[in-house]
């Protein structure tokens, strides 16, 4: 593997002082982005016990086993980043890339299949502000369409980020524009993000897929 030193940059004294400030500014940022989805998750939950019918209804219109689908390549998708970071801290260049590899490719399955989901709601006339007249009766059941598809349009939108971050390492890395050990920090942060996207939508999976269906 190619290798290069590590150097703080203007502002720390040390490698360590800054791997730790940016691990702290990363953590934080993170916990922001779990809140926001988190109350997003808790008003699925309590409009389910507020509108049981009208839940119910919009929750039998959707997509499951498609969305089952997805979640099986986003966390298969985690785990080869996991592999990639493992392949980073043994010095492992090739291992490294085929992992990050996996990750992208499996990325833009997960927008794939949910490009086709909307597809079908749009059709179907259940995608909220789109398509035909909504054979969605209950104005509850319509309420929870639309915080199906901010829900899942936002998430959709953090993960496009993330492969965006993860392609232009590999990028990097496989052009020579990175070298490692100096620039792990960048790949072990990007990997922590892509966990949080991966973990967000295991607990929406249920929470708007399964609730009241």
């Amino acid at each position: 593997m190619d290798r290069c030193e590590a150097r703080p940059s203007g502002a720390f004294v040390a490698m360590a002082q800054q791997r730790e400030a940016v691990r702290l500014g990363m953590w934080l940022f993170l916990a922001s982005e779990a809140m926001m989805f988190g109350s997003l998750m808790l008003i699925a939950w309590y409009y389910r016990l507020q509108h049981p019918a009208g839940v119910g209804e919009a929750v039998a219109g959707l997509h499951r086993w498609l969305a089952a689908w997805n979640t099986l390549v986003l966390i298969t998708s985690g785990l080869c980043m996991t592999l990639a970071l493992e392949a980073c801290r043994a010095g492992r260049m090739q291992p490294l890339l085929r992992g990050l590899n996996m990750t992208v490719l499996l990325g833009l399955g997960f927008l794939a299949g949910k490009v086709l989901e909307y597809t079908l709601e749009y059709r179907e006339g259940v995608l909220p502000g789109f398509g035909l007249p909504s054979p969605v009766s209950e104005p509850s059941a319509r309420l929870f369409m639309n915080l199906y598809f901010c829900s899942t349009l936002l998430h959709s939108l953090h993960l496009l980020i993330g492969v965006g971050l993860v392609l232009y390492l590999r990028i990097a890395l496989g052009r020579g524009w990175l070298c490692l050990p100096a620039n792990a920090l960048r790949l072990e942060m990007t990997g922590l993000y892509w966990h949080l996207v991966d973990g967000i939508w295991v607990l929406l999976f249920p929470v708007l897929y399964l609730v009241g269906g």
